[in-house]
């Protein structure tokens, strides 16, 4: 039985530990240099979402190991929470006690090193990577025809909806895009400056790109 400075990897108190941080900022990420980089943690939730819309137990299997393998390098695990929607969690090696299964609480040190991504929404298809093939084609149309700044928050977007909802940009709706332009693009993003004063115009020549109105998001 796990002491008080242990909690089970497989119980859900010891599911729960760490899940509610967000992911790090950049600023924490540069000083400590022990949080996970953004590119992994979306490469880390792309490699899931393969791995749950695999064909076969063997394709599965090699997507896992390849997200092993890309966490590792940064020494960090991965697991599916699975008693609501399905999360994915990163920890920190270090907080692990492998000898007994355990996540050992006293090994705590920053919880905001822990990375929560829901895996399940609205509009999860079966088909996630041709999702994401289609809208870094949209991404590639915006930036050849209105420049690399906009280009790059379309990027940013493309990101957004195919690692968070798992849609094709132009589904978004309004709730969706509020949240990526008040949350995930303050929090998660790091954008410059320029990409900051051309978002919501960014936004808005995703959607004409895509021939589609933008929905009123501003007031959501």
């Amino acid at each position: 039985m796990p002491t008080p400075n242990e909690e089970s990897t497989t119980g859900p108190d010891a599911e729960s530990a760490g899940d509610e941080a967000e992911p790090t900022s950049r600023e924490t990420t540069e000083e400590a240099g022990e949080s996970l980089p953004r590119e992994v943690i979306d490469d880390a939730e792309r490699l899931t979402r393969l791995e749950r819309n695999a064909v076969d137990d063997e394709e599965a299997a090699a997507y896992e190991a390849e997200r092993e393998t890309l966490l590792e390098d940064h020494e960090y695990t991965a697991r599916v929470r699975t008693e609501d929607d399905d999360v994915l969690v990163l920890h920190p090696q270090e907080w692990h006690d492998e000898d007994a299964g355990v996540i050992r609480t006293d090994r705590i040190d920053d919880l905001e090193r822990a990375v929560e991504i829901p895996l399940e929404g609205a509009g999860d298809p079966d088909d996630w990577e041709a999702v994401d093939v289609a809208n870094r084609e949209l991404v590639d149309d915006v930036r050849t025809a209105h420049g690399e700044v906009h280009g790059d928050n379309a990027a940013l977007l493309a990101d957004f909806m195919g690692n968070h909802y798992a849609k094709p940009i132009e589904s978004a709706t309004a709730a969706e895009l509020s949240e990526f332009r008040t949350e995930y693009v303050v929090r998660n993003a790091w954008p410059s400056d320029e990409q900051r004063d051309a978002l919501e115009r960014s936004i808005e020549l995703v959607f004409e790109t895509a021939g589609e109105p933008v929905p009123e998001y501003r007031s959501e």
